[in-house]
């Protein structure tokens, strides 16, 4: 999935005769009746709030105190109006050694497993239009699908592994249809997604039904698709950063099981100007099937959704709107923190773990943007 930004513009990566070819090559014999899918999409919301500028929790940036040695008084002297200059104005010194990034350094290699910790804390520098990222982990992760790691395909279950190929590849499709496509940001609806996800799961075909007509909690489209408030916000800059991966085995009747787990993190102006950047995090971990269709009712081409979930971090708390709706300024955000504080960034923890953590609590605290 090596794609990058734009990704709203052209259709699927793998041309239709091949994936014709596919399921064509999948169908042999006549096996027993096929049944339609009965999806456990399990629809879990917790929104995060962030407190912009400079959360609780973040940590900021003290330089070390320098050794006094003999004979060297004046460069002790220029080293103390150095660190001086530190403390009270990082941007500007951080932007002398053109570090604008917030000294994020080289950008990190791909995500192959789920990380052993969370990223390491930045100075805490703010973000600019020119640089949105500046003073998050986000700053060295990769821009639009080249964040998010795909394996190589090999033959799993029912799939040969150039079926696994083709599947991996549709995949990616929705990933970028649902999340990074700029129409479908803007509030259009995800009609090049939606068409991925086999119409035979009744029970997805209501939720999507109701979350577009009338969205709640239960029926939110940010449990699956990212949208913006556009009476308020617009993005800041064409990148979105990603960090994740995808992973396959072979799930019940043989079908190819892939895991997407990806964060998103969008920054985001004020819709009637200035220069101020929210950022917004998006963490979603959706399962799909892709059904042998000598055993499961499928269309051809599409997949069986299993699960999905997601974790959002200021972009809004509150009844659900279907979309995201970041908040901006040093305060926090009335309402906010009555849940455990949680760091957006941190990838070690499983989207279950982070859930059965947060317990009950709708909104919880962010320790950092």
């Amino acid at each position: 999935m090596n794609k990058d930004g734009g990704q709203g513009e052209g259709g699927s990566s793998v041309p239709d005769e091949e994936w014709e070819r596919f399921l064509r090559e999948s169908v042999d014999g006549t096996p027993d009746a096929p049944r339609e899918p009965s999806a456990r999409a399990r629809v879990v919301t917790r929104r995060l709030q962030e407190s912009p500028g400079q959360p609780e929790g973040w940590r900021s940036y003290s330089p070390a105190r320098p050794k006094r040695r003999k004979g060297w008084y004046a460069v002790g002297l220029l080293v103390v109006l150095a660190l001086l200059a530190v403390a009270v104005a990082p941007d500007r010194v951080t932007g002398w050694f053109g570090g604008g990034d917030g000294g994020a350094g080289e950008p990190l290699a791909a995500e192959s497993e789920r990380p052993t910790g969370a990223p390491p804390g930045e100075p805490a520098l703010r973000p600019t239009r020119e640089e949105p990222f500046r003073g998050s982990p986000a700053a060295r992760w990769a821009n639009g699908t080249a964040g998010i790691t795909v394996p190589p395909a090999k033959a799993t279950g029912w799939m040969s592994t150039a079926q696994v190929k083709v599947a991996l590849d549709r995949t990616g499709d929705f990933l970028a249809a649902s999340s990074l496509d700029p129409a479908v940001l803007r509030g259009e609806r995800p009609a090049r997604a939606i068409a991925l996800i086999n119409p035979r799961q009744q029970d997805v075909k209501n939720f999507l039904s109701t979350a577009f007509r009338t969205p709640d909690e239960k029926n939110d489209p940010l449990m699956l698709f990212s949208r913006y408030d556009g009476k308020h916000v617009r993005p800041a800059g064409d990148d979105i950063r990603t960090r994740g991966r995808v992973s396959y085995t072979e799930g019940k009747d043989g079908a190819l099981r892939v895991s997407t787990d990806v964060t998103y993190v969008y920054p985001f102006v004020r819709a009637e100007g200035g220069d101020e950047v929210a950022r917004t995090i998006v963490r979603r971990e959706v399962v799909l099937d892709w059904n042998d269709p000598a055993k499961v009712i499928t269309e051809p081409g599409t997949f069986s959704l299993v699960s999905y979930s997601v974790d959002i971090t200021n972009g809004g708390c509150g009844p659900a709107t279907g979309l995201l709706s970041p908040r901006f300024g040093p305060g926090r955000p009335a309402g906010a923190g009555e849940g455990p504080e949680l760091d957006p960034y941190d990838r070690s923890i499983s989207m279950t773990d982070r859930m059965r953590n947060a317990g009950d609590e709708e909104c919880g605290t962010a320790t950092r943007s």
